[in-house]
């Protein structure tokens, strides 16, 4: 059985990603840094669930060590920020970028020592259509998540040669907690400027993150997962 492990994992996209690979028969691991309930929760459905602070390297090199080798890894920790920029501070700029950015590579580093000694194994970096087009008064978020895709590009290239991928998921505007913040009206103004009309769900993600497992020979590529929404 192969073992999944998603970062963030116990809600929003991650829970989604986290149960499509669950009801596909495999052994998902779950990890996340504060939500108890939704923790015990997905455990209900037979997901196991690691606390952990993917920014922290002690943690992160103590998880992997407990959960054992891991077949495929996705990166989908992060936390977001709407600020303009004379209003961020270094210590926000630098909480988000190590969480989004620190935390894949630590994570990344260790899943692959065993991928590289099995010549097998699939990372997936959950980006962000901001790190593609880049969105206003979040543009630490949006420099948090380009540099996913440059990293999934160069790891891809690194890897490649172990037969390890790595490919990158850019969601659009997607129905989770973090958009929670949106007015109705916000979102329905967001939505009008969505080629297919609606909001993407965290099922629409989690297909997508699938099809990069199911296919042996897609690496290096960031697929969108936006509804044509980054489309210019």
């Amino acid at each position: 059985m192969k073992t999944v492990l998603v970062t963030g994992g116990v809600r929003g996209i991650g829970k989604s990603i986290a149960l499509a690979f669950a009801k596909k028969g495999y052994r998902v691991c779950a990890v996340y840094s504060k939500d108890e309930a939704s923790a015990r929760a997905i455990e209900k459905e037979g997901v196991e669930t690691f606390r952990a602070d993917v920014a922290n390297e002690a943690e992160v090199v103590a998880l992997f060590k407990i959960i054992g080798r891991v077949d495929v890894l996705v990166n989908n920790a992060g936390v977001s920020q709407i600020k303009q920029i004379q209003d961020v501070t270094y210590e926000e700029f630098q909480r988000l970028m190590s969480v989004n950015v620190g935390g894949a590579f630590l994570c990344s580093r260790e899943a692959a020592k065993d991928m590289i000694d099995k010549g097998a194994g699939l990372i997936v970096n959950i980006s962000s259509v901001w790190g593609e087009v880049g969105g206003s008064c979040e543009s630490v978020y949006s420099a948090s998540k380009a540099a996913l895709i440059g990293f999934t590009k160069a790891l891809a290239k690194e890897l490649g040669w172990s037969r390890v991928r790595v490919n990158s998921v850019s969601p659009g505007v997607i129905d989770t907690p973090m958009n929670a913040h949106f007015s109705t009206e916000e979102m329905q103004s967001l939505k009008e400027e969505i080629p297919m009309g609606r909001i993407g769900s965290g099922d629409d993600v989690a297909r997508a993150v699938l099809y990069l497992e199911e296919n042996d020979y897609v690496t290096g590529v960031d697929l969108p997962v936006n509804g044509g929404f980054s489309i210019v």
